[in-house]
């Protein structure tokens, strides 16, 4: 039995979520699935990845055959990365405990390199949010200053009519 490290779609239309899976590769896609190994999540910025690192490891040591898209979020875990060093450690280049301290070396800097990615996508979303925040204010000054000049301008206007009736009066009184 042939078996595939790939995808289960799920989620709405248009919002997807996936299942990591270990599955026979004749199975249908969403079907039948042998061991669900972790979710991902494209639609968050950084996209959310839960993955089980040891068994994805053990299905690539039986032999199973990762998908493209599988094969990338593998990488991006770990999960090759440890694989590779296993088999080194079965062929006697290197010990158990020296292919654990450089997986954890390398989980450790890829963390401060998500975390990082993550922190300045944070701040570049609430420098948007600031600039957006002040172009509102901006047209909020420029309408009230419109509208405190529409205000003069009628009350000039007032003022001139005001002033055009008592003589319009006057003039009508002393026409009589």
């Amino acid at each position: 039995m042939a078996v595939r490290l790939r995808l289960q779609r799920h989620g709405k239309k248009g919002k997807p979520f996936y299942h990591l899976v270990a599955a026979d590769a004749r199975a249908p896609r969403d079907g039948r699935f042998i061991e669900k190994l972790g979710t991902y999540n494209p639609t968050t910025i950084p996209a959310t990845i839960e993955l089980n690192v040891d068994s994805a490891v053990k299905w690539l040591q039986n032999g199973a055959e990762p998908t493209d898209t599988v094969r990338a979020i593998l990488s991006y875990k770990g999960a090759l990365y440890k694989n590779h060093l296993l088999n080194g450690v079965k062929k006697g280049a290197l010990t158990a405990e020296e292919a654990e301290t450089r997986f954890q070396a390398w989980l450790d800097n890829k963390n401060k390199k998500i975390s990082g990615h993550a922190s300045s996508v944070q701040q570049k979303r609430e420098e948007e949010r600031l600039k957006k925040i002040a172009a509102e204010k901006e047209i909020k000054e420029k309408r009230l200053k419109e509208a405190e000049e529409a205000a003069k301008a009628a009350a000039a206007d007032e003022a001139v009519q005001e002033g055009e009736n008592p003589s319009t009066e006057s003039e009508a009184a002393s026409a009589e």
